[in-house]
């Protein structure tokens, strides 16, 4: 099975439930009692208010014509979200590591139980197999597990790690990584940090220290500040998203665990609230599980195919 196999099974709940509100149009009048089962159902898939008054304002205005029924509307809806998805579009992370400053500094943040350990893993594995040099930090010191796993999974790929013992200070932790990143020639670092409950301001604070430092030793760093985004939360994950880009200015999104929920569409709802590129989508454990986030494949998953 390929990845938009894998991709299409895992939006299969959403799918459906989407499919069968369209499928309810089909041949019948778009009065009010229509127009409000739609609108829930998409409520439901977590595609958030936003989209859905969007989607809902172009139904209304061009969903009345003949060549609008069944399909119609699906193509009309695809067409919105395509849009919606497309600002800003995102480049791939391959290419921004490619492309920009040496040191390249991703900083992944996001709350405990997102996957953050694992996406940063995966994706210095891609980036080690796309000809580039990463290093891993592990900063995420509340957790010898989180400092424990990362140093499995840079054996398991060829990656070295820079680690201090739990409880050590993360900044000081991602001073090292810097420094030695400087000094081995690294193309990419690739910094992990402790699962922040987006509500706990002092957490939030660390946060920004490490940020702070991140600027203070290699300027212009961290070039990416990466969201890792659990699929399955829905509207939860919209709200971690504002949180964490309010308090250290989020560039790009990779949402995780997309493989069998029904909230799929919590995708667009942050592509549309907060104008922030989602660079990388995870439907499964597997290294290659973990792809560039691509808005036409997404959007064939997320409402199936004419």
């Amino acid at each position: 099975m390929n990845w938009r196999d894998r991709l299409q099974q895992g939006l299969a709940k959403t799918r459906t439930a989407l499919s069968r509100a369209l499928d309810r149009i089909a041949g019948r009048a778009l009065d009010p009692a229509v127009l409000e089962e739609v609108e829930a159902t998409l409520i439901a898939s977590d595609l958030g208010v936003r989209t859905v008054s969007k989607l809902m304002d172009r139904l209304r205005e061009e969903g009345r014509d003949a060549d609008r029924r069944g399909d119609g509307v699906r193509s009309l809806m695809k067409e919105t979200v395509l849009e919606i998805l497309g600002i800003p579009r995102g480049e791939p992370i391959g290419q921004l590591v490619q492309q920009g400053s040496k040191p390249f500094v991703i900083l992944a943040v996001g709350v405990n139980g997102a996957g953050k350990t694992t996406t940063v893993a995966k994706l210095a594995q891609r980036l080690k197999q796309e000809g580039m040099m990463p290093l891993l930090v592990a900063a995420d010191t509340f957790r010898a597990a989180a400092i424990e796993q990362l140093e499995i999974w840079g054996k398991r790929i060829g990656v070295d790690v820079i680690r201090h013992q739990q409880g050590a200070d993360p900044s000081a932790v991602v001073f090292d990584g810097i420094a030695a990143a400087k000094a081995r020639g690294i193309d990419a670092v690739l910094i992990d940090t402790a699962g922040r409950l987006h509500t706990k301001t002092n957490l939030m604070e660390e946060l920004k220290k490490v940020k702070r430092v991140l600027a203070r030793e290699l300027p212009g760093a961290p070039h990416e500040i990466l969201l890792v985004l659990d699929g399955t939360v829905g509207q939860n994950a919209l709200s971690q998203a504002k949180q964490f880009h309010e308090a250290v200015g989020v560039t790009g999104i990779a949402l995780t665990k997309l493989d069998g929920t029904a909230r799929g569409g919590v995708v667009v709802a942050i592509a549309e609230e907060l104008k922030l590129p989602v660079r990388l989508i995870g439907v499964g454990e597997a290294a290659d599980d973990l792809q560039d986030f691509d808005a036409r494949s997404f959007v064939d998953a997320l409402f199936g195919k004419e």
